[in-house]
């Protein structure tokens, strides 16, 4: 069966060092032009007519990385809330955040909740993965549906950080990597996917619509002929 239109897709947003590594640039400066390409996105989602976009914005992973390069990335998110959440109000967005989000830093989450109070009303919505891994999130699930002695599929998608938003149609990876990540794993098992070799801070709305496009003419068949 074809869908018409995508409801929600999801984006695994990679390649931010990659691109400053061609321009001889900090990697710092990836992580920042990546964050424009994030805005240009929230000013898109209207025009776009799309339900829900997902973001990869940093995963239980990234700590790894180094000290300075996860403390850049976590002022970075403070200076992107506090300056873009006019727009979100603007452009009609609801956040979500999903992960082990309130386990940052006291601020961070005192600035995320006030985010998503203030956006709780908007039509689109805009879900953004922060300290997320999808395994971890599976495993919680599976514990809750347990705790309330009904383990089923259903159960267990409704106990999934995603459980209020639209089925995910569409899975997005930038900068010609082709693999998940530990990305949404349960919630891929009949997305389509489509990989890029387009480094996530030269992704545009017009990359996002002509992947709409080419999702239009897939045939989805859920497992059936």
């Amino acid at each position: 069966m074809a869908d018409a239109r995508a409801r929600h897709v999801a984006i695994i947003m990679d390649g931010n060092g990659r691109w400053a590594k061609k321009r001889h640039l900090p990697r710092a400066m990836g992580h920042r032009k990546g964050v424009e390409a994030v805005r240009a996105l929230v000013r898109s989602l209207q025009s776009i007519e799309l339900e829900c976009l997902t973001l990869y914005a940093f995963s239980s992973e990234n700590w790894k990385r180094p000290e300075e390069e996860v403390d850049d990335l976590m002022d970075l998110m403070r200076r992107f809330i506090k300056s873009d959440l006019p727009e979100f109000l603007e452009h009609d967005v609801r956040l979500k955040i999903i992960g082990d989000w309130q386990s940052l830093e006291p601020d961070i989450v005192e600035m995320l909740e006030d985010a998503l109070r203030r956006t709780a009303d908007g039509t689109r919505t805009l879900a953004v993965a922060l300290n997320y891994g999808g395994q971890a999130e599976i495993v919680a699930a599976a514990r809750a549906a347990a705790e309330a002695g009904d383990i089923t599929e259903r159960s267990l998608a409704n106990h999934l950080y995603t459980a209020d938003l639209p089925p995910l149609d569409l899975l997005i990876r930038t900068s010609g990597e082709v693999r998940l990540s530990n990305f949404l794993l349960w919630q891929s098992a009949y997305a389509e996917m489509l990989f890029t070799d387009v480094l996530w801070p030269d992704f545009t709305p017009d990359h996002l619509r002509d992947a709409l496009d080419h999702f239009s003419g897939r045939e989805r068949r859920f497992g059936g002929r």
